[in-house]
């Protein structure tokens, strides 16, 4: 065993995007993913690892924060 974790805590993509809903979704841009989408914060879960089939895209320093931040106001941390 290599100490690996077999799953990895995610926040799902959808490109249902809301206007309004920045506390529970960071924005992400045409130019980052195919399609402009959203983060959805609030739907926190774990996936196994073997899901993981390509990189969609990057976040920008900014995003990170965000999402960061947003992921500790949903989780009162």
């Amino acid at each position: 065993m290599n100490g690996e974790h077999p799953s990895t805590i995610i926040c799902p993509i959808s490109t249902n995007v809301q206007d309004g809903a920045s506390l529970l979704r960071t924005h992400l841009t045409t130019e980052q993913t195919q399609n402009e989408s959203d983060i959805l914060v609030d739907q926190i879960r774990a996936i196994d690892n073997r899901r993981f089939i390509s990189k969609i895209g990057t976040l920008t320093k900014e995003q990170q924060l965000e999402l960061r931040n947003n992921v500790r106001i949903l989780l009162d941390i």
